[in-house]
């Protein structure tokens, strides 16, 4: 039997159909499919898997009101993905309901935040359990959580990266790895490539090369950027360049132990060496892969050329791990491992705490001694009792429950999915990524990798929120579909991803169709 669901203004509705009975979970789909009838033709709703859970019955403001104290007390440059923003209730795991009861698969994670899952209730328990004897001392004091998480962080990480600072963002996490810098060089300029995102705070501005990020006010003095070594989108890249299961549908005539590519981009970074930083430098901040850029992979050994080029002129690497860290890109735990690098400075927040606001700097006994001698640095909530239980508690539901192997197992399964999708749609015209960390590009045709306009690709995210499926968004033109979902993702939930976004993509063609 199918139920035909009507489009309604925010959202679609819970449908009472008895069909629904059996399932606790409430769903777009619960076992029966959607139809959207339009004079194109019929779309058959994917089937969405089942859920275990039964979230509670929302009984806080009004949607309109929501949106009115939105309007008169909260930042006017928040933003919302959707015209009609989506009021979230409750999270379990994969899965988010909003204040209707419709529930939602979470390929975004809250922006690549929500490591573990939403919610998880072994980490819920060690929450609750240390709420109810200590909050917070300040640093001025001693507490077992901090020195038990930091003795569990460290052993992650290789010698000498063996110093934590504990803070609480990953903004802040960045601006500290700065300083760090500058203190240990005694050097100022630092160089981060264009399209990267460390942050916005004041120093961190100057990092973050995306144009939503530059202001006419002064900031982020002292900060140089340089080509982002991008094999799709740049000058250069071919069919060999990426740590991934999916290349680009350039084609080159490297060897598939060589890359032509990479060593222009690398010319490129020595151009910037030479024509814009002073002789000596501070450092060199990368992100393993670009977040905010749409999960831009660079090619083979870049990354350790430029570390190679940076030590030369007096300056440290900086790993911005804030995104990348703990599993999630699956062969390895840390991001700046897959490019065979040892940085000086390590910098990670978001997944550090399943979304509770944690952040860390790790580093030598050399540099710490360097800050040390330059300032008092202190955190009032750094390393609190409550975060760091907490980061404690998502490390060991990393390892018991693989949520590492589960991300390079379905995290490649998914990429090979997209790929398909890539293959399949001329205007999709790049599928990237390793473990859960996926970037799709919407372009208007293959040959001239030219983005999709804006109020398309914004289309097709509408239409995979109304099938069930939040995806972020990402890159300099916003033509990025972020696929980030929690680490307990399963193979039935990518293949329910991946028929949303077919659905979404058919509809989008026969629009264009239309319109023509």
């Amino acid at each position: 039997m199918t139920l035909a669901w009507r489009h309604l203004p925010r959202t679609l509705r819970l449908e009472t159909s008895s069909l629904r009975i059996r399932k606790k979970c409430p769903s777009l789909s619960a076992g029966a499919f959607w139809t959207s009838v339009t004079k194109l033709g019929l779309h058959t709703k994917p089937r969405m898997p089942p859920c275990d859970f039964t979230p509670e019955r929302y009984q806080s403001l009004a949607y309109d009101r929501v949106l009115d104290i939105h309007r008169q007390h909260l930042s006017p440059v928040l933003m919302s993905y959707f015209s009609e923003p989506l009021l979230l209730h409750q999270g379990h795991m994969e899965w988010l309901f909003d204040y209707e009861g419709n529930r939602y698969l979470d390929f975004f994670s809250g922006i690549v935040t929500v490591s573990v899952g939403h919610c998880h209730p072994k980490v819920n328990a060690v929450a609750q359990k240390q709420l109810g004897r200590l909050w917070h001392t300040s640093a001025f004091f001693v507490h077992p959580p901090i020195h038990e998480y930091a003795e569990k962080l460290s052993a992650l990480l290789p010698e000498p990266l063996k110093v934590i600072f504990f803070v609480n963002s990953g903004s802040e996490a960045n601006d500290l790895a700065m300083l760090m810098a500058r203190a240990h060089s005694n050097n100022t300029d630092i160089i981060s490539f264009r399209g990267a995102y460390h942050g916005c705070s004041p120093y961190t501005l100057g990092l973050s090369n995306i144009v939503s990020f530059k202001t006419k006010l002064p900031s982020g003095i002292g900060c140089q950027s340089t080509m982002c070594p991008d094999v799709f989108r740049g000058p250069w890249g071919g069919s060999h360049c990426r740590d991934s299961p999916v290349q680009t549908i350039r084609k080159c005539s490297c060897a598939p132990d060589c890359c032509q590519a990479k060593d222009q981009y690398i010319e490129q970074f020595k151009d910037t060496l030479n024509t814009s930083v002073a002789k000596s430098i501070a450092g060199f901040f990368a992100e393993p892969i670009q977040g905010v850029n749409g999960f831009v992979q660079y090619p083979k050994g870049f990354l350790k050329e430029a570390f190679e080029l940076v030590r030369e002129q007096g300056g440290v690497c900086i790993a911005d791990e804030v995104q990348t860290g703990f599993g999630r890109l699956g062969s390895h735990f840390w991001g700046f491992q897959t490019h065979g690098v040892l940085p000086d400075i390590v910098t990670m927040a978001k997944g550090i705490a399943n979304g509770f606001p944690m952040a860390a700097v790790v580093t030598t006994p050399d540099i710490a001694q360097s800050l040390a001698k330059h300032l008092l640095h202190f955190s009032t909530f750094g390393g609190n009792p409550l975060a760091c239980a907490i980061g404690s508690a998502v490390l060991k539901v990393i390892k018991e429950e693989n949520l590492q192997e589960n991300s390079q197992e379905v995290g490649t399964y998914m990429l090979l999915k997209f790929a398909k999708l890539r293959d399949e749609f001329e205007i999709v015209g790049d599928v990237r990524g390793k473990g859960l960390m996926v970037g799709i590009e919407m372009v208007k045709d293959k040959m001239s990798r030219q983005p999709l306009p804006r109020e398309e690709v914004n289309q097709i995210h509408q239409d995979c929120k109304h099938m069930g499926l939040i995806i972020g968004r990402g890159g300099i033109f916003s033509q990025t579909f972020r696929i980030a979902p929690p680490m307990c993702i399963t193979k039935p939930e990518v293949d329910f991803a991946t028929e949303v976004l077919r659905s979404a993509l058919i509809q989008h063609m026969e629009r264009r169709a239309k319109q023509n």
